[in-house]
């Protein structure tokens, strides 16, 4: 028997993906359950597996093509005698495609002949037992000689990534009492001491930089992650928003912030926190609009805007902000980013948002307009905190740090006087109270 193996939707948004790479070559032999391709959802990169035993007959799909939800992308044969077959039957659909017109350059036929269930399923989400490995972390795993049999995974649901591979390495290694040079850029080779802790250190973040080829003149197609942002943005146009602004002193927030950014608080944490608990004051502001009344969220996760260096953005969610403490917040927020712009992050790590945050003060910029979010009543955006000539409260002239923050929201729900009062309050936090963030 013949069966199809389709793409699978990753993600509730997810309307089509693109293959980043096959595990598994035409003949090869196929285990239930074996990750046999890696597919790029609209914001990360996911493992796929079989739901069938047999051999991959013929790929539909190559490498750096997509197909639709749903949709072909090869075929598994549970014989070696039907392998030909398979991929006559390939080629037969592909010759019957290119005399109907095409509705999508890459989005291979279904066959109709042989109906079966989806033949993949995303392998985080298994629950047969069987080891989750990166790509990367295989390729690796392999070089080095390493049975990802005995390795313990530190990614998501257990994944093996190449960082557990290098630990891995590390242990079997003697010490050379050699010293790492401070200020050398790290290599692919594995650490030349083990790792501090159980759980090895998520890579550092890559510095942001100019692309290293601009296609001057010539028109790139966008990829995955660039054309759900776009989708995103087309479905918000639907929606009645308007903005309204507030100017906030930051002089205590920045004293707090000096007090404990040396034990790994970043500011952004500190915001997000900030604004998790006036949410806690008006739960409206938490809210969007369905199409049977007014969706009051249960919790509070504030997804926090990331500009990805290949183009796109992702907004990684902080989920329960309001219950969680500083110190740990912060940690998820650095390895929520270091998993973002490697393409690790689950599904529910982005797209659980209830309220977002868009922060381009980092930039400098002083004020800006943000888009509202689809499925989501409020998103705020944060300008950056500078100097400024104030009337005191003595009636004097005096310096104060301000940051103008506006706030974007659906006028189905939420009205001017709802987000005046949030901003009065988040205000009142920043300005007199900062320190009942670390409660």
């Amino acid at each position: 028997m013949i069966h199809e193996v389709f793409m699978p939707a990753l993600s509730s948004t997810m309307i089509e993906g693109k293959i980043v790479n096959w595990l598994k070559s035409p003949g090869d032999k196929v285990d239930k359950g074996e990750t046999i391709v890696v597919v790029e959802s609209d914001k990360a990169d996911m493992d796929v597996e079989s739901f069938f035993e047999g051999y991959l007959a013929t790929i539909i799909v190559p490498v750096g093509e997509a197909a639709p939800v749903g949709g072909a992308i090869a075929l598994v044969a549970e014989t070696e005698a039907e392998i030909e077959t398979a991929k006559q039957q390939a080629s037969g659909s592909a010759s019957n495609s290119t005399s109907a017109p095409a509705t999508a350059k890459t989005a291979p036929p279904q066959q109709e002949a042989t109906p079966a269930p989806a033949t993949v399923q995303e392998s985080p989400s298994r629950s047969n037992g069987r080891i989750v490995v990166s790509p990367r972390a295989r390729k690796l795993a392999k070089e080095l000689n390493i049975d990802v049999n005995n390795i313990k995974g530190s990614g998501p649901h257990g994944r093996i990534v190449e960082e557990d591979v290098e630990a891995a390495a590390n242990k079997g290694k003697k010490p050379t009492g050699t010293t790492p040079t401070p200020g050398m850029t790290p290599v692919p080779a594995p650490p030349a001491a083990p790792a501090p802790s159980q759980v090895p250190a998520p890579k550092p973040a890559p510095s942001p930089s100019v692309p290293v080829a601009v296609a001057i003149g010539q028109v790139v197609p966008l990829n995955t992650l660039q054309n759900a942002v776009v989708r995103n943005m087309l479905a918000t146009l639907q929606v009645p928003t308007y903005h309204v602004g507030y100017t906030i002193t930051t002089d205590n927030l920045d004293k707090l912030y000096k007090q404990i950014k040396l034990k790994g608080v970043t500011m952004t944490a500190l915001l997000a926190k900030a604004v998790a608990v006036t949410l806690q004051k008006h739960p409206l502001l938490n809210a969007s609009y369905s199409e049977q009344g007014i969706q009051y969220h249960a919790a509070i996760n504030i997804a926090v805007a990331v500009a990805m260096d290949d183009g796109g953005l992702i907004t990684p969610v902080l989920q329960k902000a309001e219950q969680v403490d500083i110190y740990s917040l912060s940690r998820t927020w650095k390895d929520l980013v270091d998993r973002a712009r490697s393409k690790q992050l689950q599904p529910d790590e982005y797209s659980t948002g209830t309220f977002t945050i868009s922060n381009l003060g980092m930039f400098g910029v002083d004020r800006f307009d943000a888009i509202l979010p689809p499925g989501q009543g409020s998103i705020l955006a944060i300008g950056a905190s500078r100097p400024q000539v104030v009337a005191t409260e003595d009636g004097m002239l005096g310096v104060r740090s301000q940051m103008q923050v506006n706030i974007t929201c659906d006028h189905r729900i939420i009205y001017g006087a709802h987000a005046a009062a949030f901003l009065k309050d988040l205000a009142k936090l920043i300005e007199t109270e900062p320190q009942s963030l670390l409660l």
